[in-house]
């Protein structure tokens, strides 16, 4: 282990030598570096910052776009394959469906957690925690393990490995509007021609479950709470739909879920619920390091013998700190001020780099 003392001492020679350095520019060198290639390189930088500050100046938020803002929603591998198993062949494939996020045009609040559901034929029931409701977000966040838990209360089941019941978890963000496009060969050039807007994409969804879903209960059960993929309910912007068939909007949200399942948000653990114990269960779940900044509901479903037996929701909140958090606001908050910021800093950049490689050159 480095002696304390020797780091210290060695810490304050690079610092005088720092200082030396600085003393020892001559006023020729500056001049030389406010006149030099590299200046000109700067100057170049802060007029492009300055062209796209301006540029997005003009553009004024509307308060859909704000509310988002406010609330932190970011815009936004197999999973796939299963969707295409379930559904009928399309004719219309869709290679590259590359999708953007768009503003907002109505208010898209987070998920409000639920009441518990009950089954009032069963007398189970179903008590749900996760063992972190706040997740800060930094910029040095590379992702986080969450680990949702619960009980079966009044369970029926001797052990564990009677295996009587069935557990879903889902985590899903916050929906927001996303449009899809498709790219087709013309003349020899990939470029879209068609697309398709919508309304309601999650722009986070993770399942896990005891097992497969497809053996768990039946589609018109997670048609009804929107579990799995194929069945989340994302539907085209008002006006979208009358423009294709049914089929052709499947391809389209085909390629939503591939695309997210691509990047990490979108994921499946078919048998990450265990139980533990006659009652007890516990499933973790990575969060990527880009799952965007928001309201994370975590739903957990309870099923015996294929029928829905009970519900219950708990929320994780993914909030920015620290320093990424100021410089957000900053952006956003004072946008004036932080375009003049940015100039100044790539300003001053471009200037000391210059003036360092030409007082190395002499």
């Amino acid at each position: 282990m480095a002696d304390p003392k020797e780091f210290s001492n060695k810490f304050r020679r690079r610092l005088a030598d720092a200082n030396r350095n600085v003393r020892a520019i001559k006023p020729q060198q500056v001049r030389a570096a406010l006149t030099g290639r590299n200046a000109a390189f700067a100057l170049g930088a802060a007029i492009v910052v300055i062209l796209i500050w301006i540029f997005n100046a003009g553009r004024h938020e509307d308060p859909a776009t704000a509310v988002l803002r406010e609330t932190g929603v970011a815009p936004p591998s197999a999973i796939v394959e299963d969707m295409k198993e379930q559904q009928k062949p399309v004719a219309v494939p869709i290679e590259d469906a590359v999708p953007d996020q768009l503003e907002a045009r109505q208010p898209h609040q987070a998920a409000l957690a639920k009441k518990p559901f009950h089954n009032p034929d069963y007398q189970e029931s179903v008590e749900v925690d996760v063992s972190a409701k706040s997740v800060a977000i930094t910029a040095a966040f590379s992702g986080q393990r969450i680990v949702v838990f619960g009980a079966v209360h009044k369970s029926l089941q001797a052990s564990a490995e009677q295996g009587l019941y069935d557990v879903v978890v889902i985590l899903e963000g916050m929906k927001t509007p996303l449009i899809t496009r498709r790219k087709s060969n013309v003349a020899g050039l990939w470029i879209n021609t068609k697309s398709v807007e919508f309304a309601n994409v999650p722009s986070y969804y993770m399942i896990s479950s005891t097992r497969p879903i497809e053996e768990i209960s039946t589609p018109r059960v997670f048609d009804a709470h929107q579990i799995g993929f194929r069945h989340v309910h994302i539907e085209p912007e008002p006006g979208q739909a009358t423009k294709m068939s049914e089929a052709q909007l499947n391809t389209f949200r085909q390629a939503i879920v591939r695309l997210k399942a691509k990047e990490g948000l979108y994921q499946k653990k078919q048998t990450g619920v265990v139980f533990i114990g006659r009652s007890l269960f516990r499933t973790s779940i990575d969060l990527p390091a880009n799952v965007p900044i928001g309201t994370v509901v975590a739903r957990t479903y309870l099923f015996r013998d294929a029928e829905l037996i009970a519900e219950n929701t708990v929320k994780v909140q993914l909030e920015r700190q620290g320093v990424e958090a100021l410089l957000y606001s900053f952006a956003f908050d004072y946008p004036a001020l932080y375009g003049l910021f940015a100039v100044f800093m790539a300003v001053c950049a471009g200037l000391a780099a210059s003036a360092l490689f030409n007082r190395g050159s002499h």
